[in-house]
């Protein structure tokens, strides 16, 4: 498996890295928790090293089904959560950044993830009430006193993260990136590029958008967050968007197919080519899955490939937002 480097900093980990939201088992469909474990056992035989969860996962199920499943081999792994929501019972209410938030919350992920580390903890949102660099001295303490290794931030602005890297470094900023969602393209990929911050996309095949198993008919029970239509400020699951979307899809099976590929292993291999991109993060329910997407790692696109994908979607239609507002 090939390894790439957060940024400028000494960490290193799989260009593929294992998602776990769908183990939050309240947010995401369906999943057999068996298989899924069974899945996080494959992937370390597999060399896949970075394995991404969040207390918000659940909340907190995901962090414990992660810690239960990697059992003595945690040490093998790079270890990634995220904090910063606020909860009433189960229900997520709001943000909150303050110093001694942060240091509260991450006591309780190490305690969920029955470790003594983090390797890599995230803000997992920012919080608009607080300044934005009062959680990175929570994060530059918690790592003096050893409790995590590295720290950063998910889904901030190139603004935002001016004001972190002004008492401290930030090792990563992890945003969603895939091929309807080009978004970060714009700044936030620069920005981490020329200050030597890793990239971490998430949402790589789009929120299965991308993994060719969608329909016309494809509905989504209440409590999965995509029933709503919205995707991080983007309508891609809205009904007449959605039918689009899947035309380009199938063109796109079949530019993979050329290859022996999947629509999944041509999504990846999309992501992985931009040169700012440390980690492709992407769930994996089942051991197929993961074999699937492990097996994308190596393809690497050509430039006529990736121009013949820019043109499917011009040719449909259909945007790819690299323009619009990222979500905060």
């Amino acid at each position: 498996m090939e390894q790439r480097r957060f940024g400028d900093t000494d960490l290193e980990c799989s260009a593929l890295g294992f998602g776990t939201w769908e183990l939050s088992t309240t947010q995401y469909g369906h999943i057999d928790v068996q298989e899924a474990s069974e899945a996080v056992h494959a992937a370390l035989d597999r060399g896949i090293t970075l394995f991404d969860t969040a207390e918000a996962y659940g909340p907190y199920h995901s962090e414990k089904l992660l810690a239960k499943a990697l059992g003595p081999r945690r040490k093998d792994v790079v270890l990634v959560t995220k904090v910063g929501f606020v909860y009433d019972g189960d229900e997520i209410v709001g943000r909150n950044s303050q110093y001694d938030y942060i240091v509260e919350r991450a006591e309780g992920c190490l305690e969920r993830l029955d470790t003594d580390w983090i390797d890599l903890l995230l803000i997992h949102w920012p919080d608009h009430d607080t300044p934005y660099d009062e959680p990175i001295r929570a994060l530059e303490d918690l790592a003096e006193a050893g409790k995590i290794r590295y720290y950063g931030v998910s889904n901030f602005a190139p603004a935002m993260m001016d004001v972190c890297e002004s008492v401290g470094h930030l090792a990563a900023n992890q945003v969603g990136y895939n091929m309807f969602d080009r978004r970060m393209e714009r700044a936030v990929l620069p920005y981490c590029q020329a200050h030597g911050i890793g990239f971490m996309g998430y949402g790589t095949l789009a929120f299965g958008l991308l993994t060719g198993a969608f329909t016309p008919e494809t509905s989504f029970v209440d409590w999965d967050w995509r029933s709503s239509g919205s995707a991080f400020g983007l309508p891609l699951f809205e009904r007449a968007n959605f039918t689009k979307e899947l035309r380009v899809v199938n063109r796109l099976q079949a530019l993979a197919a050329r290859y022996d590929k999947s629509v999944a292993q041509l999504a990846i291999a999309w992501v992985l080519s931009h040169p700012a991109v440390t980690v492709a993060l992407v769930g994996m329910r089942n051991v197929h899955e993961l074999e699937e997407n492990v097996e994308a790692v190596e393809w690497k696109l050509t430039a006529e490939n990736k121009a013949e994908i820019d043109r499917i979607f011009e040719e449909e239609e259909v945007p790819t937002y690299v323009n619009a507002r990222q979500a905060l």
